[in-house]
């Protein structure tokens, strides 16, 4: 039998032979033997069974050819919390948590609306963080609700959140004090230049909207003059290259007080806009 060691040391060497970070092996070893990664430290001279040892590599062979990590064991961090992640879903990333960070320095609303909620991940942080906030959250995928559905099942948040089958604002109805969107953004000449970890897994609906990429802010933006509140806000994800165009779509839309914000890089990753009052 190897040891936890062992093991780490040939899938780090594995993982580099392929181009990818050594430290991969690290939560896939835990998620084989269901313990918390840090645990690992400690397990180093421990001696793991072969069928553990059998099943560590099989998760090893998916990640050489490119499966990302948080598909081969089911879930992703976002937040602090983990949300589960299947094929049918964008895979949470940190770029987004700029946007969860920016609405979380508005005061918290009554309701939210979010639209293509993919996992979940920013209504149900942002519940989780407004004990008393409710929220619809939308998708045109039944796939995906299903995960949001599990995902605020397993936080405690499914009496706090509606979800809805729908084609961005098609069947939403009311007003809410701020709308949120990751939506697909990826133009069609930045597809080609995708990671195979994004561009073979992640689900090309939720990545690229085809053209220039800026077709579902042009929606997001007219739809949330009606969506909104009076002075409601709309937070939106954006390519580190769309945040002019986007602020324009936004103010020739009739919103006002539109920024730029930057994540955790400096990068413009969010755009923000109120409505009129």
């Amino acid at each position: 039998m190897s040891t936890v060691q062992a093991l780490l040391v040939a899938a780090g060497r594995r993982l580099r032979h392929a181009g990818i970070d050594a430290g991969d092996a690290r939560p896939l070893l835990a998620h084989v033997l269901g313990v918390a990664r840090d645990q690992l430290v400690l397990m180093g001279p421990e001696e793991v069974s072969d069928d553990l040892a059998a099943r560590f590599e099989e998760v090893i062979n998916q990640r050489v050819v490119h499966r990302p990590v948080s598909r081969i064991i089911g879930e992703r961090l976002f937040w602090g919390r983990s949300f589960i992640v299947t094929d049918h879903v964008l895979d949470p990333r940190p770029e987004t948590e700029s946007l969860i960070a920016a609405a979380l320095d508005l005061p918290a609303p009554q309701r939210l609306l979010d639209l293509g909620t993919g996992t979940g991940c920013i209504p149900l942080t942002l519940l989780a963080e407004w004990p008393e906030t409710a929220g619809v959250a939308c998708d045109i995928s039944p796939e995906a609700l299903s995960v949001a559905m599990q995902n605020a099942d397993a936080l405690g948040l499914k009496d706090r959140l509606t979800l809805i089958q729908s084609d961005w604002f098609a069947r939403v109805t009311g007003q809410f004090d701020l709308i949120t969107s990751n939506p697909p953004y990826i133009s069609d000449a930045e597809m080609a230049e995708l990671s195979p970890e994004v561009l073979d897994h992640d689900p090309h609906l939720a990545l690229t909207p085809g053209g220039d990429g800026l077709s579902p802010y042009r929606i997001l933006a007219k739809g949330a003059r009606h969506h909104l509140t009076a002075r409601g806000c709309i937070l939106v994800e954006i390519g580190w290259k769309q945040g002019p165009d986007v602020a324009q779509i936004f103010a020739d839309a009739g919103l006002i007080d539109v920024q730029i914000l930057p994540d955790m890089d400096g990068r413009d990753r969010v755009v923000r806009g109120r409505n009129i009052g």
